[in-house]
């Protein structure tokens, strides 16, 4: 296995990630019904903002965090939620990759969970 090296690597991580997320029950109403995005559409925005975290070079401009309040106030965001993503984000990471960036995405993912929680929780 290789590390994570680029853009590329990044869109078959997170197909593979989110494909994983909306078979799984606990979180893929979040997605379908809640959030009712467009994946196919969203897909390079995440692509952006997974490569702004990971290589600092992305052009992503959204607010992130706003994002997430704005779902939380549709359906709260929980706990379970929570480890979920971060569990299915590191298993296919896991399975897919290995190397300093493959860490380093793990990493981040972790403290972008605990940001999350901390504003969502606090707000």
């Amino acid at each position: 296995m290789k590390d994570i090296e680029n853009r590329q690597d990044l869109e078959i991580l997170l197909k593979a990630f989110y494909d994983k997320l909306l078979q799984d029950p606990a979180i893929n109403y979040m997605f379908t019904d809640v959030a009712q995005i467009n994946l196919a559409e969203h897909m390079p925005h995440i692509v952006d903002f997974w490569e702004q975290s990971v290589f600092y070079t992305g052009g992503y401009r959204k607010n992130v965090m706003q994002i997430h309040l704005d779902l939380n106030h549709k359906e709260k965001l929980t706990d379970t939620h929570f480890e979920t993503w971060l569990n299915h984000f590191n298993s296919v990471t896991d399975l897919l990759f290995t190397g300093p960036n493959c860490e380093k995405a793990k990493t981040r993912a972790q403290s972008i969970a605990t940001v999350m929680k901390i504003k969502i929780y606090g707000a």
